[in-house]
């Protein structure tokens, strides 16, 4: 039996996770996250006047409490899942960002006329462009994102990414394949409708700044904090930085099952749209007491089979009263969203 195809195919999906730099796992970014963890543990015990061993901060970097719950293993098969299975469905099944900007320059020149290229320096264009593309992803994410908060069916299958009760950076592949498909597609067609308006304005085609085709500056934000916003580290930004940046603090209150915390902090990277949009919650300055996870009382809530095919029962279910004409669009919505307040209590 010939297994070096396997084996490639192994080495292929794991070197792109890793090796690439433009990953949102690379080796790159995990080390930093991990010296910014260091280095913010070191600080925070200096001013407590505490002494410094390297025990201490490798306890305090993954407690034991984190490492041996059902839900950090539960992250493990994720994981895998994500990079060996969804990763192949991901490439097919997300719409073309390249095509639908193309169909958007086309039909804007058949309205509104060709535009003479721009003589604008080459720099200053893909500058421009490359913070445009940068700011329409963080809205497509905080567009999807507050989608799945606030439309049950979709809430069924983000629920999935909450029903952690400790936080990784793995939990960020703790993700519903339909979330997460979902997800894509509308980050694509924001993002297809930046790209295509800013080349129609360009008059040519213009290309952002990128490193290993991900946009430079959101390669940036993977490598300064992001990672850490799935952790138990309680890093605040407050005050001006806290409405432009989401700190880890603000993430963990995202996850917090306090109501009081429901729907708030719903962009990646930044705050700005959370802010505009009235979702933003600034955390405290000194930690505060969160609690973590939907539906803890079910045993099976780390289960990976019962995440991925327990939402599809009960969306399904949800619909089922609409199809047989027993009751109203409006009525089951209305039962879902009680329910999936009370869920995530």
């Amino acid at each position: 039996m010939d297994l070096s195809e396997g084996v490639l195919f192994l080495f292929d999906r794991l070197s792109r996770v890793f090796l690439s730099i433009g990953s949102v796992f690379s080796l790159t970014s995990l080390t930093c996250a991990l010296c910014l963890a260091i280095l913010f543990l070191v600080i925070r015990r200096r001013q407590r006047n505490r002494p410094i061993r390297i025990k201490t901060i490798a306890r305090a970097l993954l407690p034991k409490r984190i490492a041996t719950s059902p839900s950090c293993s539960a992250d493990v098969g994720y994981f895998f899942f994500s990079i060996f299975v969804f990763g192949l469905i991901l490439g097919w099944a997300v719409l073309s960002y390249q095509v639908l900007s193309n169909l958007i320059i086309a039909q804007l020149v058949t309205t509104f006329g060709a535009v003479k290229p721009t003589q604008l320096p080459e720099f200053f264009s893909r500058s421009v462009i490359t913070v445009a593309l940068f700011l329409a992803y963080e809205l497509g994410y905080w567009l999807d994102h507050y989608l799945s908060h606030k439309v049950p069916i979709l809430w069924e299958f983000h629920k999935v990414h909450h029903s952690a009760n400790v936080l990784t950076p793995l939990t960020v592949f703790r993700v519903h394949p339909l979330d997460g498909l979902i997800n894509a597609n509308i980050i694509a067609i924001v993002m297809a409708g930046a790209n295509g308006s800013m080349n129609y304005l360009f008059g040519e085609t213009t290309y952002q700044y990128a490193i290993t085709d991900r946009n430079v500056i959101f390669v940036l934000f993977v490598h300064a904090f992001v990672h850490l916003q799935h952790t138990h580290l309680w890093i605040s930004f407050r005050g001006v930085l806290g409405c432009i940046f989401l700190s880890p603090a603000h993430h963990q209150v995202h996850h917090s099952s306090n109501p009081i915390h429901f729907d708030k902090n719903l962009g990646s990277c930044l705050a700005v749209w959370d802010w505009l949009f009235g979702t933003l919650y600034i955390p405290k300055k000194e930690p505060e007491k969160l609690h973590f996870g939907v539906d803890q009382e079910k045993h099976d809530v780390h289960a990976i089979t019962a995440g991925l095919v327990g939402p599809i029962c009960r969306a399904a279910s949800h619909l089922k009263p609409i199809f047989h004409g027993r009751r109203s669009p409006d009525a089951v919505v209305s039962e879902i969203r009680v329910n999936a307040r009370s869920e995530h209590a």
